[in-house]
């Protein structure tokens, strides 16, 4: 058992978000989201070792609560996936491998200029693709200078 497995066992769940923000938030690179992947660990773990106190007999808020920490990790390992899936820096990702020589986002309109909608099929994330025309605007690249 890994350093962040031994931690989080000791914290019962409480830094899968720390955990997931800090490998596919914000600025990130590609292995810091291919970890953050990797952390199906944690989804596999959540379901095998989860512990929910109460009953079958009455509302059970104590149920609610882990079906929300099993969507936040499905989210988080999406975002991961999404955000790995797409080769340029744009918005609010940056990714350092994608990036000017002035460290600027360098934005992949040719190839990424479309909507993402991913399916979920067993276990598996199919990604569907609806392209964006722009007929009003032109795409342009922001700087932060």
């Amino acid at each position: 058992m890994g350093k962040e497995e031994e931690n989080e066992k000791k914290k019962g769940g409480r830094t899968i978000p720390l955990l997931t923000m800090g490998r596919c938030g914000g600025a990130a690179s590609v292995n810091n989201k291919t970890n953050a992947i990797q952390c199906n660990y944690w989804y596999s773990h959540y379901y095998t070792n989860v512990n929910i106190p109460g009953s079958n007999k009455e509302f059970n808020p104590e149920l609610e609560k882990a079906g929300r920490l099993a969507d936040f990790i499905d989210l988080g390992e999406l975002m991961a996936l999404d955000a790995l899936n797409r080769e340029e820096s744009c918005g609010g990702h940056f990714r350092e491998e994608h990036q000017t020589k002035e460290n600027e986002a360098k934005r992949n309109d040719d190839e990424f200029a479309y909507v993402a909608a991913w399916e979920k099929t067993d276990k598996k994330y199919k990604l569907h693709k609806e392209e964006l025309n722009f007929e009003n605007v032109k795409l342009t690249t922001r700087s932060y200078k």
